[in-house]
């Protein structure tokens, strides 16, 4: 079981299930049902999940030449790849039921269109073609914003889509943060990844952009949702901590410091996250 487990990348789907309950919070004006939230959560790790296990299936070849990568199950023949095909079909339409029965038709749709998407267009597609793998293909990452809202309301709103982008805008400064620590292991599975085949300056150049990017879509998102300035002049300190993440970064390239503002990347989209929560309940 623990290796089935193992090809879901659970510690990957909690940062997608930390943004689905805020947009659950946003969608419903309050808290949400505890029905709609425990289905969504549910249906949202088995989608995930089974995104996940179909990656782990096709890139098994790849992951044998990483280090990071190598100890996966299929990698290393614990489970088939047959096997593992099979258990990611089953719990992609296990997800899919679960939104259909439980949820809205919106939200199962969405659903259906994040998990294609993960697979077809950044595992198939995108990341072994493209520098930029990460930014379209981190679409995918950005999904369950709508989900959340879809399943409550069956519909999206302004206020869903600035979530959803400022996902777009926060996925690649996180990725290439991590990718700069684990470049070797992608140039040795010839996966292009931005850190892998451009020079450091490019690539914290493009964080910045990105960076930027996210720090005006957030607070843009907190103004349109009516929060109290408490919660927004919160959120321009904790984008302020974030860059000084990156001001950190370009003054001394080094691979800890790619590290911290991984580490930091988690923390900031955790407690913007939270905030959402705070100044929903607070409105």
């Amino acid at each position: 079981m623990k290796n089935y487990l193992d090809l879901m990348k659970l510690r990957v789907v909690e940062l997608l299930l930390v943004t689905t309950v805020p947009a659950l919070f946003i969608a419903s004006e309050g808290i949400p049902s505890v029905s709609v939230t425990f289905w969504s959560l549910l249906g949202g790790t088995l989608a995930a999940g089974g995104a996940n296990a179909f990656n782990i299936v096709i890139e098994a070849d790849s992951d044998r030449l990483m280090k990071r990568t190598a100890n996966r199950p299929i990698a290393t023949g614990q489970i088939s790849k047959k096997n593992g095909l099979i258990f990611s079909l089953f719990i992609s339409i296990l997800s899919l039921f679960i939104f259909y029965i439980f949820t809205t038709d919106l939200a199962t749709l969405l659903t259906a269109i994040a998990i294609i998407f993960y697979v077809l267009i950044y595992t198939i597609t995108l990341k072994r073609n493209t520098s930029q793998n990460i930014v379209w293909g981190g679409i995918a990452g950005c999904m369950p914003v709508l989900i959340g809202q879809a399943a409550v309301t069956n519909s999206l709103t302004i206020t869903s889509w600035l979530f959803f982008i400022v996902i777009f805008f926060w996925t690649p400064p996180h990725f290439w943060a991590l990718a700069v620590r684990y470049k070797d292991d992608y140039a040795a599975a010839g996966i292009p990844m931005l850190p892998v085949v451009a020079p450091m300056e490019s690539v914290i150049r493009q964080m910045w952009f990105h960076s930027i990017a996210m720090s005006i879509t957030s607070v843009a998102l907190i103004i349109n949702a009516k929060m109290a300035p408490l919660i927004l002049i919160s959120s321009i300190l904790l984008i302020l901590a974030w860059n000084l993440q990156l001001v950190n970064l370009t003054k001394s390239p080094t691979e800890p410091n790619a590290g911290k503002l991984f580490q930091a990347s988690i923390v900031f989209l955790s407690i913007y996250s939270f905030l959402i929560v705070v100044g929903v309940l607070l409105k």
